[in-house]
């Protein structure tokens, strides 16, 4: 069973991947390894799990305007995030959205960090503000029943 969620589209597009979710805000300014695509604060509950191709899931951004230069750098290295969707919005968070050009919702009707949990299947279509999210408990369900 899907859940869907409606928000604001930051920035257009639509996709869908594998949920990578966040309680904790992203520092992009020494937080993360644009490189690689991953998370390398040390006290973050993320600490050295790769956004590369996940849809990120956080409450926002942390820290500096450098933020945005650091996921900038995701998009042109290759290691962005498909999709992202933030429940504060912040300048910082938009930005950096906006710089890596990966469709973004955020102001979202509920809590994205209640529904969602990695490892769901989730498709974003900022072009109408809309997220559908398949439990990963469902889809295993779905593959075992033969669906």
């Amino acid at each position: 069973m899907s859940i869907q969620i409606t928000g604001r589209g930051i920035v257009p597009g639509t996709t869908e991947g594998e949920a990578l979710v966040s309680h904790e805000t992203i520092s992009g300014w020494g937080g993360i390894d644009p490189a690689r695509g991953v998370i390398i604060e040390s006290r973050h509950e993320l600490f050295d799990v790769c956004f590369t191709d996940k849809v990120l899931v956080f409450p926002g951004a942390k820290g500096s305007s450098g933020w945005s230069g650091f996921f900038q750098s995701t998009r042109l290295m290759g290691t962005a995030p498909r999709a992202m969707i933030f429940s504060a919005m912040t300048t910082k968070a938009v930005l950096g959205a906006v710089v890596t050009r990966v469709p973004t919702i955020s102001e979202l009707d509920r809590d994205p960090l209640e529904l969602i949990q990695t490892g769901d299947w989730v498709a974003v279509d900022a072009d109408r503000g809309l997220i559908t999210v398949t439990p990963k408990k469902a889809t295993t369900e779905g593959i075992s029943q033969g669906a």
